[in-house]
C-alpha cells in the first residue's frame, strides 16, 4: 500500500475510503474502535494530497490514535466513563508527529481504563476481541489497535507500552509488536514517566511494516530525531526499514524461561507457549545462530517494587470526588493503594528497580538478543479476568504476561512476533529482547524468523 501511494496508483482519499468501509462493515465484530471520525479522516486525506509532500515518511497511510492519546476536537475518553464527555483542545506530541509524517487518522482505537490492564474490556463498551477467535480477548492495553490491524481495518497502528501493552495485544492477535528502547521515540520516550516505563511502539502484520511505522514516528518530515531532545538510547537512530527488509546477520541468542515474578506468583508456561518457544529455537538454530539457555536468576524483590510503581502511577490520575465512583474496581483499587503510599515507599521501589535494570542488562550482555515466550498462556477468554477483586485481577495479569514488564523496567527494546500455530491454527508468538539501543539487530533477526516461520500474510476468519 505504501508503494502504491508513493507511485500514484492509489490516492490517500481512496485508501481512507476503503478502510472506512471495512471499519463500518467489520469493526463491531472485534470491538477495535472507541471513536470513528470519517468526515475528519476524508478531509485530512484531501489535505495530505494537496499540501503534504510525498517525501513525508507515512504519506497518505491510514492509522488511528489510541484512546489514551489526545487529538484536538476528537473525544478522548481514556477508556473510562469518568471522561465520557472529554474533548481535548490540544493534541499530544505523538499525534502531531504522526500528522507531520503525513498519516491520516481514521479515529480512536479502544483501550482499557487509563491503559492500566493487559486486556481491553472497558465497562460500557464492547470488548476488543482477537480476530483469530472472537471468544478470546485482544489483550491490552493497545487491544483495540491490535484488533483493528489483525482484522485488516488498519494497515498498522501505534500503541503505548508500559508493561507489555504493545507486545501483549500483538501476541494475542498474531501481529508484530515493537517496544523501542527507553529514549528512542521522541514523542513517546518514557523519559518523563514514573520509572521510565511507558514508550510508544508500532503494531503491524509484518516486520517491515512495523519498521516503516517506527521510522515515521521517530523522524517525521522536517523534524530530524537528533533535534528533538538531548537524551536518547544508544545505537542507531534508524531508519530501520532496511534492517527489516534485508534481515541479515548471525547472532548469539540467549533463551529465558524464568521471570522475576516466579517467587511471588504461580507462573506456569502453557504447552502452546512452550511449543512456540521450542519452534523458534529450532528455526534460529537452522539459520545458523548460536543459542544458549540462560541460568535462572531469582529476583524476589521485583514483584513488590513493580506493584508499588504501578499503583503510584494510578495515584496521579486526575480523579476526585464523584468521578472516583465512575471508575472500574481495578482502577479504584490501584488509585486507593497508590495514594496510600509514602514518599519512602516510592523512593525505595525506584532505587530497587534501578538496580534491577543494571543487573538485567549485565545478565543479558553476552547476547545480541534474548528469546522468551511472548505470553505464558494462550490468549484469555473475554470475561476471564476477575473484574471485582483488584488483587486477584493483578495476579491473573501477571500469570498471563510474566515476560513483558521487566523489559520496560530495564528500558530495553523488544519485539514480539508469531512463529508457530496451535492445533486449531491460532498464531503463537515469542519475544526477542535486545541490548540497549539494539532495535536494528531485533528487526534483522525478526525478519529472518518471519521468513522461515512462513506465517506472514495469513488472514484471520473475520477478514
Amino acid at each position: 500500500m505504501h508503494t502504491a501511494l508513493q507511485r500514484g496508483r492509489l490516492s490517500p482519499t481512496e485508501v481512507a475510503e476503503w478502510f472506512l468501509e471495512r471499519i463500518d462493515r467489520l469493526g463491531d465484530d472485534v470491538g477495535a474502535f472507541a471513536e470513528i471520525t470519517p468526515e475528519r479522516a476524508l478531509e485530512r486525506a484531501r489535505h495530505v494530497e494537496r499540501e503534504v509532500p510525498k517525501a513525508a515518511p507515512l504519506w497518505g497511510m491510514p492509522l488511528a490514535d489510541k484512546d489514551l492519546h489526545s487529538r484536538a476536537g476528537v473525544p478522548t475518553r481514556f477508556g473510562s466513563r469518568a471522561f465520557a464527555d472529554h474533548v481535548p483542545d490540544e493534541s499530544d506530541d505523538l499525534v502531531l508527529d504522526l500528522d507531520r509524517a503525513g498519516a491520516v487518522s481514521l479515529g480512536k482505537t479502544a483501550t482499557p481504563e487509563f491503559g492500566l490492564p493487559s486486556y481491553t474490556e472497558p465497562v460500557g463498551a464492547p470488548p476488543a476481541r482477537s480476530p483469530w477467535d472472537a471468544r478470546l480477548g485482544a489483550g491490552g492495553s493497545s487491544g483495540g489497535a491490535a484488533a483493528a490491524v489483525a482484522a485488516g481495518l488498519l494497515p498498522f497502528a501505534t500503541g503505548s507500552d508500559g508493561g507489555g501493552s504493545v507486545r501483549i495485544p500483538a501476541a494475542s492477535c498474531g501481529l508484530v509488536g515493537v517496544k523501542p528502547s527507553r529514549g528512542r521515540v521522541p514523542s513517546g520516550s518514557g523519559l518523563g514517566g514514573l520509572a521510565g516505563l511507558s514508550v510508544v511502539g508500532p503494531l503491524a502484520r509484518t516486520v517491515a511494516d512495523a519498521a516503516l511505522l517506527l521510522d515515521g514516528v521517530m523522524a517525521p518530515a522536517g523534524y530530524p530525531v537528533q533535534h528533538r531532545f538531548a537524551v536518547r538510547a544508544p545505537g542507531s537512530d534508524g531508519p530501520y526499514l532496511g534492517d527489516a527488509l534485508c534481515g541479515e546477520g548471525r547472532f548469539q541468542i540467549g533463551v529465558l524461561t524464568d521471570s522475576p515474578w516466579d517467587d511471588a506468583y504461580d507462573i506456569e508456561i502453557a504447552p502452546e507457549s512452550r511449543d512456540a518457544l521450542a519452534h523458534a529455537v529450532t528455526l534460529l538454530d537452522r539459520l545458523g545462530h548460536g543459542v544458549d539457555e540462560l541460568v535462572r536468576a531469582p529476583e524476589p524483590g521485583y514483584p513488590a517494587a513493580f506493584r508499588t510503581i504501578w499503583q503510584a502511577s494510578a495515584a496521579t490520575i486526575p480523579l476526585e470526588g464523584e468521578a472516583l465512583g465512575l471508575v472500574e474496581p481495578l482502577t479504584a483499587w490501584l488509585v486507593d493503594r497508590g495514594r496510600a503510599l509514602g514518599a519512602r515507599d516510592l523512593a525505595d521501589a525506584l532505587a530497587w528497580l534501578a538496580g534491577f535494570e543494571r543487573r538485567t542488562i549485565g545478565r543479558f550482555a553476552a547476547y545480541d538478543a534474548v528469546l522468551t515466550p511472548a505470553l505464558a498462556l494462550t490468549p484469555r477468554p473475554v470475561g476471564w479476568y476477575d473484574a471485582a477483586d483488584g488483587e486477584r485481577n493483578f495476579a491473573q495479569q501477571v500469570q498471563f504476561t510474566p515476560f513483558t514488564s521487566f523489559v520496560n523496567v530495564a528500558g530495553l527494546p523488544a519485539i514480539s512476533l508469531p512463529v508457530h500455530t496451535t492445533a486449531t491454527g491460532f498464531p503463537m508468538s515469542v519475544q526477542l529482547i535486545g541490548r540497549p539501543g539494539g532495535e536494528a539487530t531485533l528487526f534483522a533477526l525478526a525478519a529472518q524468523l518471519e521468513r522461515v516461520a512462513r506465517l506472514a500474510g495469513r488472514r484471520p476468519p473475520v477478514w
